[in-house]
């Protein structure tokens, strides 16, 4: 039986950072799931994804320090009750509130007392204990900080803005589960795989090294490494690994596509994790654009199969972006996941390719497990489109 309320789970976009312009995104509102949050929530239930990922906007909670105004992330919480969904929060998905510096002791100290906080919160509205993911993708989020494509620090020593990162999630993860010790904590890390770029000791060497990098982020906060950071198991339920078409590729080349002879298998990859790391693992984001979606999801979820039988313990695969969404860069629209852009009536249109895929997986993963929705529904076959 998986951990989760099902097997496959939805995850919305919720990137709230400020990109290098100064421009800050709200991913929330920009694909149109703030206003359609309720009708989101319960597509979602009736195509059986009873699980979900999503954020809070810290940036908007804490306009000023430690002043917190819950109003963008209550009606939330009770639209996934109403709906009948399983969430599992982002605190950090990105974007933090502007009186902060990343990686400072006041962004650490902050982000403990948020946490408490929002633990507080989710326990008082719904009466349960939160999922919390505390910090999203550390690994890329300090890549994008050192590389420029998030605002530079005028830190530059190597692994700096990574280790300051976990101790700002561990801290949190650590005050959420001082105000409730039933809070559950997953995470999300990029699985990747680099080739080198000749057949050289050195650039083989090289590549190796650069692959291992993916790993230091669950190292630290699992105590692996950089014990003085307080990491250890009780850190994390369950490890997330993102997955996409383009998360293989040569050092300082090209991305490797799906058929290549240097591509590696995602079951090779899931079956290296869970030796690794030991702990029961998920596929927390995973999705392709256009009419590769259905092909993709088809790709991922026999891989997932081909690991769970060699025993791995994989206890769902995210379906993520779920909705259509503009692109960080040029607010490009990018064609994803199940669901449209929101109509005027706030529903979205289902693409029908990959909702059939995805009742074809749920039946071969055994999708009769999964609980029905108890909540209020409606049916959504009027708005379903293959477009």
């Amino acid at each position: 039986m998986t951990m989760f309320a099902s097997f496959f789970l939805a995850g919305f976009e919720c990137s709230s950072h400020r990109r290098t312009d100064g421009l800050r995104l709200d991913l929330i509102r920009s694909t149109g799931h703030e206003g359609c949050t309720f009708n989101d929530y319960l597509s979602c239930a009736e195509l059986g994804l009873l699980t979900i990922r999503d954020g809070l906007r810290w940036h908007l909670i804490e306009q000023e320090p430690r002043r917190y105004d819950w109003s963008s992330w209550i009606p939330m919480l009770e639209a996934a009750d109403k709906a009948g969904v399983q969430i599992i929060w982002d605190l950090c998905h990105y974007g933090f509130p502007d009186h902060l510096k990343l990686g400072s002791e006041e962004f650490v100290e902050s982000f403990a007392s948020f946490s408490a906080e929002a633990t507080r919160v989710h326990r008082k509205i719904t009466g349960r204990a939160p999922l919390f993911c505390p910090i999203n993708e550390i690994s890329y989020f300090s890549w994008a900080v050192n590389t420029g494509y998030f605002p530079r620090l005028e830190q530059d020593k190597r692994g700096w803005v990574k280790s300051r990162l976990v101790t700002a999630a561990l801290a949190g993860a650590r005050a959420a589960r001082d105000v409730d010790r039933q809070v559950r904590l997953f995470w999300a890390e990029p699985l990747i795989n680099i080739r080198p770029a000749s057949g050289s000791d050195e650039d083989r060497s090289r590549a190796e090294q650069l692959r291992q990098g993916q790993f230091e982020a669950y190292d630290m906060l699992l105590g692996r490494s950089a014990p003085e950071l307080g990491g250890g198991a009780w850190a994390a339920d369950a490890l997330g690994f993102n997955f996409y078409s383009d998360n293989q590729w040569i050092d300082g080349g090209s991305t490797i596509p799906l058929g290549h002879h240097e591509y590696r298998r995602l079951a090779d990859m899931l079956a290296e994790v869970h030796q690794r790391f030991g702990k029961p693992i998920f596929i927390s984001e995973t999705g392709s654009e256009g009419s590769a979606r259905s092909a993709w999801f088809h790709y991922v979820c026999d891989e997932v199969r081909e690991a769970q039988a060699r025993g791995v313990k994989v206890e769902g695969i995210c379906i993520y972006p779920v909705t259509s969404f503009p692109g960080w860069d040029d607010s490009r629209h990018a064609e994803v996941g199940l669901f449209s852009t929101p109509h005027s009536d706030g529903r979205r249109a289902v693409y029908k390719p990959l909702a059939d895929e995805l009742a074809r997986q749920r039946s071969l993963f055994g999708g009769a497990r999964d609980p029905a929705p108890t909540k209020q529904t409606h049916s959504y076959e009027a708005a379903a489109s293959s477009s």
